[in-house]
């Protein structure tokens, strides 16, 4: 399956590079394998995942539990697998990206002063 590297996955892993001085490639990268490992693992329980990056594409030949949920879904939609699996990698995108203006209005602070 071969599906774009979105403008939102793109941004999330810029944000993830920059919060861990990570180049964007690196980043990028690691982005998508944490969003193909998210919807793999809900689908199929899989600890591991791989694929190949190059460019703007990413190649990933999901198992056989998600080739089927993919596919379910998208006949319910009237739309591609590899569509569904690109809303789903946007969807996971930025898990794990840390952003302190999105924190709940009663959220402890995250830097106490103790003096």
């Amino acid at each position: 399956m071969r599906v774009p590297v979105s403008d939102r996955l793109r941004e999330a892993a810029s944000d993830w590079g920059e919060q861990r001085l990570q180049s964007a490639d690196e980043a990028l990268e690691t982005k998508v394998e944490q969003a193909l490992l998210e919807v793999e693992h809900l689908a199929s329980g899989a600890t591991d995942v791989e694929f190949e990056l190059d460019g703007d594409e990413i190649r990933f030949e999901p198992s056989r539990e998600l080739s089927r949920l993919l596919s379910e879904q998208a006949d319910e939609a009237g739309i591609g697998p590899d569509e569904v699996l690109v809303m789903y990698v946007d969807l996971c995108a930025r898990v794990f990206v840390s952003d302190d203006d999105e924190r709940p209005a009663n959220a402890p602070p995250t830097d106490l002063d103790l003096g």
